[in-house]
């Protein structure tokens, strides 16, 4: 089996843009998620009541802060290892809270619930990914 990648692929995988779309791709959804929040904040109060969050105003100003801030500096390469981990800790946060399937009774809900836990946790190894890449890049000479 070989290690190298056919050279197309190779060039895909080496083509700077190829890392900011796939960071791009990776904040997308917070990104959308803190704008909407922060453009409709009683609709962002109301979320975290529904999951049962107090004081509901303080958590909905820290969720949009979270993922407008860890989306910024994943994406501007400044403390990406920040970022990656206020992004990772917020979702492994939000699984539990919000998907916590182990909880439901069998059958469609408790089916979904567990996909949604587990697509979060692949974020989640989606931002220790970025976290390494960012410490292995080689620093510019100044």
């Amino acid at each position: 089996m070989a290690r190298t990648p056919p050279a197309v692929v190779a060039r895909i995988l080496e083509a700077r843009p190829s890392l900011f779309l796939a960071k791009l791709a990776l904040v997308s959804a917070y990104v959308l998620g803190g704008m909407v929040k922060a453009l409709d904040f009683p609709g962002a109060v109301a979320e975290q009541i529904h999951f049962g969050l107090h004081p509901p105003a303080l958590f909905a100003a820290l969720t949009i802060a979270v993922e407008l801030v860890g989306s910024v500096l994943v994406m501007t390469r400044r403390w990406v290892w920040l970022g990656a981990g206020m992004l990772g800790v917020f979702t492994g946060l939000a699984a539990i809270t919000a998907n916590a399937f182990w909880t439901m009774p069998d059958g469609h809900d408790r089916f979904m619930a567990t996909n949604a836990f587990f697509e979060h946790l692949g974020l989640i190894g989606g931002f220790v990914l970025v976290a390494i890449l960012a410490h292995r890049e080689p620093r510019p000479v100044r």
